[in-house]
C-alpha cells in the first residue's frame, strides 16, 4: 500500500475555521458587519444607561432641593409673620384710649399733646416706626414721632393713602407703601368709631429693616413681592422696586396717585421667569434658564448654565409672595457624575459578558479540536491495524525469507512512524492556524490598551496611568459621537457651538498619537499655542476632525524621510466672516490629481484594502460645514499635503466666560 493513500483526511464535521486559515471575502464582510452591529448595540446600551441614570439622579436631586428650599421658605414665612403681622391688631386698640377719642371729638393743643404722648409711649413699647391718628378728612391729628421734625406727619393731609380710604369706609386694611419721608414700611389701619359713626382712622407703620437680616437663612437670591407683583424686599439690591409683571396704564396711574412707591418708575424685573401657582397650596414654582447671559448677570457670581429653580409661596393674610432662586448646578453635577458612573458600570458589565462569551467560544474550539485529534488518532490506529494485518499475512507467506522479511518489517515500521508524525504535524498546523486566527484581534486590543498602563506602572507613574485611563473613559463617550457623523450623511445633527480654545484641542489630538509619533520618529511642529486662537464651534467635534487629519498625516508619512508634522493657525475672512484657518501639513508624497478630485467622496480611500472605509474625510468636511466653516486640501510647494480647516472666530477670552471645558 502507498503510504500517501493512508494519510488521514479531515472529518466532515470539523469546524470551518480549522481547515481554513483565511476567511473568504464574503465571510469577512459578514464577520465585520456582526462586530460593527455588536459595537453599535453596546454603545447604545451604555448611552441609554447613562442617560437613564442621569435623568433619575436629576429628578431625585431636584426633589431633595425642593424639600430643602420649602423648609427654608417655611422658616422665612414664620419669621416674617412674627416680626410684621404681630403688630397688625394694634390700630384696633388705639380707640380704647380716651385721649385719642377726645382729640378727634374736639381738637385742641392740650388734647393733641396728650394723644401724641400716648402714641409715643405705645410706639416705643411696640418697636414700630410710627403710629398715627387721622381725622375724617385724612389730616394727621396725632403722631408718635412728633418730636422728629423730619419724619413727623403731624398736620399733613394723607387722604390719598389707601390705608386711610379703606379704614374710613369701615374696613381694616394693611399694605406696603413708601412713606412721605422715603422710608418703606408695612401700614395697617383701623377705623375709630364713636358709637356707629366713624370718627377717624388709626394707622401704624411697621418697619421692614429687621427682615433684611433674614436673607442669610435662605442661602440663595430671594425676594418679596407685594400684591402688585412689585419687588419690595430682596437680597439683590438691583431687584428692589422692579415689576415682575407688566402693570396696566390705569394701575400705574392709581399707584402714582396713592404714591404707594413714591416717585419710583418701577422698571421691569431683570429676569424673565414664568411662574405657576398651585391654587390649593398657594405654592409657586418656576425655572430660570442659565443659557441667557442677562440671567446669569442678574443672579450674581454663583449663577451658571445649569439654571435656577424658583420656588415661593404666599404669606398668609399679607398679599405678599416670597420667591427664592436656588441654583441647580449641584444637582446637575451630581446627576452627571451618576450618569457617568452608570454608563461605566454598563460598559463594565458588557465587557464582562463579552469576555465570558469569548472564553466560552475558545473552550468550544478547544473541545472541537480535541475531538478532531481523537478522530484522527482513531483513523491512524485503524490504518496501523490494517498495516499490521498485511504484515502478518506477508510474514506467513515469507517466513522462509527471514532476512527480507526483517527488512520489510523495518521499512513498514519506519513508514508507520512517518505517517504518525505527518498526521500529528497536520493537526498541529491546523490548531496553530485556528488559534492564531481567533486570538489575533483580542491580542491586538490587549496590547494596545495594556502597553501604556504596564509601562507607567513599571515606572511608578500612577498619575500618568490614571490620565491614560481617563482618556480611555473620555474616548468611550467620544465613540458614540464618532458614530453620529456616519448617520448624519443623510440627516444633519445639530451641534452645540461655544467659544473653543483651538490650541488646547490641538494638544488633545496630538496626545492621542504621542506613542505613534515617538515610534515612527515624527517631528511635530505645533505652532498653535493654547489661548492664542479662539474658535466658535463644538470642541468635541473639532477634536474629532483634528484626530482624523493627524492620523491621515501620520499614515501619509509612513515611508517618508524626514517625517515632519506641522500644525499652524492664522486669521482670515471668508465672505466677510472672520475665520480661523487651521493647517495640518505632512511631509509625505502629496496628493495625486485623482486624489485631489475625489478626496472627499464617500468610500474613496488612498489606503490599502481593509485599512479604511473612506468615510473619514467626508465626515470631517460635513462636521466643518456644521461649524459654518470648510475643509480643503492641496499640495504644498515644498512637498507634502496640506489640509486647511476654517472655523468661525469665537469671542475674546475675557468675554467667553462659559467656554465649554474638556
Amino acid at each position: 500500500m502507498n503510504p500517501a493513500q493512508a494519510a488521514p483526511s479531515p472529518p466532515a464535521n470539523a469546524p470551518a475555521d480549522a481547515g481554513a486559515a483565511v476567511r473568504p471575502a464574503s465571510e469577512r464582510v459578514g464577520w465585520l458587519a456582526r462586530r460593527l452591529l455588536l459595537l453599535l448595540v453596546g454603545v447604545a446600551l451604555v448611552s441609554l444607561t447613562g442617560a437613564g441614570v442621569y435623568q433619575h439622579s436629576y429628578a431625585q436631586g431636584e426633589h431633595s432641593l425642593k424639600a430643602a428650599t420649602n423648609s427654608r421658605l417655611d422658616l422665612f414665612a414664620t419669621v416674617v409673620e412674627a416680626r410684621v403681622r404681630r403688630l397688625e391688631p394694634v390700630p384696633a386698640t388705639i380707640q380704647l384710649n380716651p385721649a385719642v377719642l377726645a382729640v378727634l371729638r374736639a381738637p385742641d393743643p392740650a388734647r393733641e399733646r396728650a394723644a401724641n404722648d400716648y402714641l409715643a409711649r405705645l410706639n416705643a413699647h411696640l418697636g414700630s416706626v410710627a403710629v398715627y391718628v387721622l381725622d375724617v378728612r385724612g389730616v394727621v391729628l396725632a403722631s408718635s414721632n412728633v418730636a422728629e421734625r423730619d419724619d413727623s406727619l403731624l398736620g399733613e393731609d394723607v387722604s390719598y393713602r389707601p390705608y386711610y380710604l379703606e379704614a374710613l369706609a369701615g374696613r381694616s386694611t394693611r399694605h406696603f407703601a413708601i412713606g412721605s419721608g422715603g422710608q418703606a414700611g408695612y401700614f395697617a389701619s383701623h377705623p375709630i368709631y364713636d358709637g356707629p359713626r366713624v370718627l377717624g382712622v388709626a394707622a401704624i407703620k411697621i418697619g421692614l429693616d429687621a427682615l433684611e437680616q433674614t436673607w442669610p437663612m435662605l442661602a440663595a437670591p430671594a425676594l418679596v413681592a407685594d400684591a402688585n407683583q412689585v419687588v419690595i424686599l430682596s437680597s439683590q439690591p438691583a431687584w428692589r422696586y422692579t415689576s415682575m409683571a407688566p402693570l396696566p396704564a390705569e394701575r400705574r396711574v392709581d399707584l402714582q396717585l396713592t404714591q404707594t412707591y413714591g416717585s419710583l418708575r418701577l422698571p421691569q424685573f431683570p429676569i424673565d421667569v414664568r411662574l405657576s401657582v398651585d391654587e390649593d397650596t398657594q405654592e409657586v414654582q418656576g425655572f430660570v434658564s442659565g443659557d441667557e447671559a442677562r440671567h446669569r448677570e442678574a443672579l450674581g457670581a454663583g449663577s451658571n448654565r445649569a439654571g435656577h429653580l424658583v420656588l415661593g409661596r404666599s404669606l398668609d393674610g399679607m398679599d405678599w409672595r416670597v420667591l427664592i432662586f436656588t441654583s441647580l448646578s449641584e444637582v446637575r453635577d451630581q446627576a452627571l457624575a451618576d450618569g457617568v458612573g452608570g454608563a461605566m458600570t454598563a460598559a463594565f458589565l458588557i465587557l464582562l459578558v463579552l469576555y465570558w462569551s469569548q472564553r466560552r467560544r475558545i473552550e468550544r474550539q478547544k473541545l472541537a479540536a480535541k475531538r478532531l485529534l481523537e478522530q484522527v488518532n482513531a483513523d491512524l490506529e485503524r490504518q496501523v491495524g490494517l498495516r499490521t494485518q498485511e504484515l502478518t499475512d506477508t510474514n506467513e507467506q515469507l517466513r522462509r525469507e527471514v532476512a527480507e522479511r526483517q527488512q520489510t518489517e523495518q521499512t513498514l515500521r519506519s513508514a508507520q512512524d512517518e505517517l504518525v508524525h505527518a498526521g500529528k504535524m497536520a493537526v498541529l498546523g491546523q490548531l496553530a492556524a485556528s488559534i492564531t486566527h481567533e486570538l489575533t484581534q483580542p491580542l491586538g486590543g490587549i496590547r494596545t490598551l495594556a502597553g501604556n498602563a504596564a509601562e507607567f506602572m513599571r515606572r511608578g507613574n500612577h498619575a500618568a496611568a490614571q490620565d491614560n485611563l481617563s482618556i480611555v473613559a473620555r474616548l468611550v463617550e467620544q465613540m458614540a459621537r464618532i458614530i453620529d457623523p456616519l448617520k448624519s450623511f443623510s440627516r444633519k445633527s445639530s451641534a452645540s457651538p461655544g467659544a473653543t480654545d483651538v490650541g488646547r484641542v490641538v494638544e488633545q489630538a496630538l496626545f492621542l498619537y504621542q506613542l505613534r509619533v515617538r515610534h515612527d520618529q515624527v517631528r511635530v511642529d505645533n505652532r498653535c499655542a493654547p489661548g492664542q486662537w479662539t474658535a466658535w464651534c463644538d470642541a468635541n467635534r473639532l477634536e474629532q476632525v483634528l484626530v482624523n487629519l493627524v492620523g491621515n498625516a501620520l499614515d501619509a508619512m509612513r515611508d517618508a524621510d524626514p517625517r515632519v508634522l506641522t500644525l499652524s493657525a492664522e486669521r482670515c475672512e471668508v465672505a466677510g466672516v472672520p475665520m480661523v484657518a487651521l493647517t495640518v501639513r505632512d511631509s509625505g508624497k502629496g496628493l495625486s490629481e485623482t486624489d485631489q478630485r475625489r478626496l472627499f467622496e464617500p468610500f474613496y480611500t488612498t489606503k490599502p484594502s481593509g485599512a479604511g472605509l473612506g468615510l473619514g474625510l467626508a465626515i470631517c468636511r460635513d462636521l466643518a460645514a456644521e461649524f459654518g466653516g470648510d475643509l480643503q486640501a492641496h499640495n504644498h510647494a515644498d512637498g507634502g499635503a496640506c489640509f486647511v480647516l476654517t472655523v468661525p472666530v469665537g469671542p475674546a477670552p475675557d468675554t467667553a466666560k462659559d467656554t465649554p471645558s474638556r
